[in-house]
């Protein structure tokens, strides 16, 4: 992987988990994804 792709995918999973953040527990409970979750989810570990 290119250093460019590198740095466009850590902001890109910075700017997921900010917005998914700033959700209320139950819109992250809609979607399937608990608050103590949301950078395993982003990450693609779950």
């Amino acid at each position: 992987m290119k250093l460019q792709d590198t740095v466009r995918n850590y902001f890109r999973n910075r700017r997921a988990m900010a917005e998914l953040s700033a959700l209320d527990d139950r819109s992250l409970s809609d979607i399937g994804v608990s608050r103590s979750h949301i950078r395993s989810a982003v990450e693609g570990r779950r």
